[in-house]
């Protein structure tokens, strides 16, 4: 697998037998995020009952003069995993701790973390040593800030001058791009401890509308996505952990369902086509995309069906509440779709049992922020100091 960390005994998932049970199974289907700068106490209980994870964003860290309060971050992150070491149902399996730090518009942690150019800038200098060293030095940044899993790298070709939304943030315009220069950067970051995660499948990137704010739509046949968008997926299957899913209908495949709940391009192109084994996880459930038309319970009911192992709800915890009601009716009434449920959690728990966990270490992170590799790095992309 991607990462070779030391694996920690993982419980196989027992049919529940009761509601608790059923509640419980069900929060190691979802990762959350909230508002606040602390981790609220309604989300330490989640974790401490089962929940997989959560992910931060830059509204979540506390900002001094010098950027993002370094200790204040090492601070709730450490709450993160500690509430996480009390599960009893995992065995205190390690939390997915995770974070968007890909480079250019999408990186949440900014100074006094090295900021990147973006990723088509990077690949641009079309030196695959170089980007695997800001893979690295990313890696080696979000670890020792608490991060375990970086939803990153974008695997998404650059193919539309028009996409509001992928644009700079992909290695190039051609598969053979993004397969050296998003190859490379998965390497470091994964070789420095963190898991990696390609997004967003089957490809994001001819898109003209933003899922964020809308449902895009797509005529391609299958001969197209399997020469084009599926290449990167495919090519590096083999050493991905998590891909993410795109929220966009891909009519010719599914007339109305989006990718990430159709049952007609998960399993049959990312399981078969490109015989990926690993963890299946949703874009943001919150986005208009899916969000305009499927509610949290419909997402879950619908993506399990589809394929998806982990769904991600960014911001709201009422809806990550609805998602684990229908998750748990799911466990709790059997048949196949229950039996689909468990397979997901066991993926999903060998996925965390090789992920790293963190140490806060305000020493440690400020080394990895001003030692000669960090340096180097940035004087090699002519960032400049940014401490």
């Amino acid at each position: 697998m991607a990462i070779d960390a030391q694996r920690r005994p993982v419980a196989t998932p027992s049919v529940p037998t009761g509601a608790a049970a059923a509640e419980r199974l069900a929060l190691e289907l979802l990762v959350g995020g909230y508002e606040g700068q602390d981790l609220p106490a309604s989300m330490a209980r989640r974790l401490e009952r089962g929940l997989s994870g959560v992910v931060l964003f830059a509204r979540n860290f506390v900002k001094n003069n010098q950027g993002i309060d370094t200790d204040a971050l090492l601070q709730q992150t450490a709450s993160i995993h500690a509430a996480a070491a009390r599960q009893a149902s995992t065995g205190g399996l390690p939390a997915v701790c995770s974070v968007d730090q890909e480079g250019g518009k999408v990186a949440r942690l900014r100074a006094p973390f090295t900021h990147l150019p973006p990723m088509r800038a990077l690949a641009g200098r079309d030196d695959a040593a170089l980007t695997e060293r800001a893979g690295w030095q990313t890696g080696r940044e979000c670890l020792a800030a608490g991060f375990n899993v970086d939803f990153a790298p974008v695997l998404d070709i650059d193919t539309n001058p028009d996409n509001p939304i992928i644009a700079d943030r992909a290695f190039g315009d051609t598969a053979e791009a993004v397969i050296r220069h998003a190859g490379a950067f998965l390497r470091g970051l994964q070789r420095a401890g963190v898991v990696g995660c390609g997004k967003h499948f089957p490809g994001h990137g001819d898109t003209k509308v933003d899922s964020h704010l809308a449902l895009p739509v797509l005529d391609y046949d299958l001969e197209r996505l399997q020469a084009v968008e599926l290449r990167p997926f495919a090519a590096l299957a083999g050493e991905l952990d998590l891909v993410m899913t795109a929220h966009i209908l891909f009519r010719a495949l599914d007339p109305a369902l989006p990718a990430t709940l159709s049952p007609e391009v998960l399993r049959p192109l990312l399981r078969g086509h490109c015989a990926y084994t690993g963890v299946i996880v949703s874009d943001d459930l919150e986005m208009r995309g899916v969000a305009d038309a499927f509610s949290p319970g419909d997402c879950v009911r619908l993506g399990l069906r589809a394929g998806v192992d982990l769904f991600l709800i960014c911001r709201d915890e009422a809806r990550l509440e609805e998602a684990q009601c229908a998750a748990a009716k799911i466990l709790r009434d059997g048949g196949d779709e229950s039996a689909s449920a468990r397979a997901a959690i066991g993926r999903v728990r060998r996925l965390r049992s090789r992920l790293t966990l963190p140490v806060a270490d305000r020493g440690a992170l400020r080394c990895v922020l001003e030692d000669g590799p960090a340096r180097g790095l940035r004087e090699a992309l002519a960032l400049g100091t940014v401490l």
